[in-house]
């Protein structure tokens, strides 16, 4: 089985990769290549963001990697938090403060539209190639649902049945999700290369 190496180590994202590549390629982690680094995510844009991840590891261990970067976009806020979705509110990954920030900005609004998108950068044999998946839907008024990570317990997708991803295991949201369709991308063009 070949192995390659995803430039994250969040235990989150990490299962939902695992699950929807399955058994054809073994992902490994930063923290299982031995990398406790922390990567710059300086750029403006998700894909300047996942390339330079995925940039930075390859040249530093010399290995096929994919990175990625997601951010939640909120038609009624211009776009944010966008490609700052992870450290909206604080500096540390902290989603309950970050979606108590939402919910304040969002208070009183009536347009709730919003999207995810995710863009996933792969470097295989020294090669770029860049992936993208995106779902649209609403941003709710409360948390709906335990499950997941992130803003998923007050995203409703257009595509589910009424239930936020934080309602839905993994497999259900990974069949709609913007992290499942962008993987799936990645996933077609590697087995192309078989």
């Amino acid at each position: 089985m070949k192995r390659i190496v995803f430039a994250t180590n969040n235990a989150h994202k990490l299962d939902e990769m695992r699950k929807i590549v399955g058994d054809n390629y073994e992902i490994i982690s930063l923290a299982e290549l031995g990398c406790h680094e922390d990567i710059p995510e300086t750029a403006d844009t998700l894909e300047g963001n996942a390339v330079m991840k995925a940039q930075w590891v390859h040249d530093h261990y010399g290995v096929d990697c994919f990175s990625d970067d997601t951010g939640l976009e909120i038609d009624a806020l211009d776009g944010r938090p966008g490609v700052h979705s992870a450290r909206y509110a604080t500096d540390g990954h902290d989603s309950e403060a970050n979606i108590n920030k939402v919910l304040g900005e969002l208070q009183g609004v009536e347009n709730r539209s919003a999207h995810f998108t995710t863009v996933i950068a792969l470097i295989m044999g020294g090669e770029l190639h860049t992936f993208k998946g995106q779902v649209f839907g609403r941003i709710l008024t409360e948390r709906h649902g335990t499950g997941g990570f992130g803003y998923d317990s007050i995203f409703l997708p257009d595509e589910s049945d009424g239930r936020t991803f934080a309602q839905m295991d993994a497999d259900e949201k990974g069949a709609i999700s913007h992290r499942g369709r962008a993987t799936r991308a990645l996933v077609a063009f590697l087995s192309t290369l078989k």
